[in-house]
């Protein structure tokens, strides 16, 4: 019921199905009748969506946000006969932008692959408040929006370090953390979204986990039959 409520993943979910266009319709600023941010909120996630699809070579134009309550049932149709000119001028998705089925798959993914990393990367602005909601059209750049691709960090369980303790594993939010009592621990980079909470949860007497940025490479992880904890000495 709130434009508040739409989340970065339900935009880029509709065109992984194939719409062609999403429209987005929220109470005008001012006038939530659930959470008093929830315009905002909607406002300040609909321009990142357009940032990030412009990254993956998607026309943004096939997104659109409107401000309209349900008793406006002219500026509905309006909007809504308006925005599907829009995207039937655009022509199916992927189309205009000159991408292959296959291509056009890969970048969506891209993209859906790492929202949970991006939410956190970009979570003050997204809750950002701006009276003027003219000026959300501007509140994120390209090339901000690029180096959440290419320079996000990544963690390391040192192997060296870790004793198996099991405090990683069991809050990390997503399971991407491997391991047992007296196992060394291993992080699944592919599952893993850098929310930082394995290297904050780790007991600093052991300060077994790394974050790797600036494109430093995750060194490969420890074979099987080498993943027994050894005892420290005394």
């Amino acid at each position: 019921m709130c434009g508040g409520r739409v989340d970065l993943s339900f935009v880029f979910r509709a065109f992984e199905k194939g719409a062609d266009g999403v429209l987005i319709c929220c109470c005008w600023p001012g006038e939530c009748h659930y959470v008093p941010e929830g315009n905002y909120n909607a406002a300040s996630m609909a321009s990142l969506a357009k940032r990030l699809l412009e990254y993956a070579g998607i026309n943004p134009d096939r997104l659109k946000l409107q401000w309209v309550t349900a008793s406006e049932g002219i500026r509905f149709a309006d909007t809504v006969t308006s925005f599907t000119k829009t995207v039937r001028d655009l022509g199916p998705l992927g189309s205009s932008e000159d991408l292959s089925e296959n291509d056009l798959e890969a970048r969506i993914q891209g993209v859906i692959k790492n929202i949970p990393y991006i939410k956190i990367a970009k979570r003050d602005k997204l809750l950002k408040h701006l009276e003027n909601t003219d000026e959300y059209a501007a509140l994120y750049t390209r090339e901000e929006v690029e180096k959440l691709f290419t320079e996000k960090p990544s963690y390391y369980i040192d192997p060296e370090k870790c004793q198996g303790c099991g405090t990683c594993r069991r809050n990390c939010p997503v399971d991407a953390i491997d391991g047992d009592k007296k196992v060394i621990h291993i992080i699944d980079q592919e599952k893993c979204i850098r929310c930082g909470t394995c290297l904050e949860v780790c007991p600093p007497r052991f300060s077994a986990v790394t974050k790797l940025e600036g494109g430093v490479p995750v060194p490969p992880p420890v074979p099987d039959d080498q993943r027994a904890v050894a005892k420290k000495e005394s």
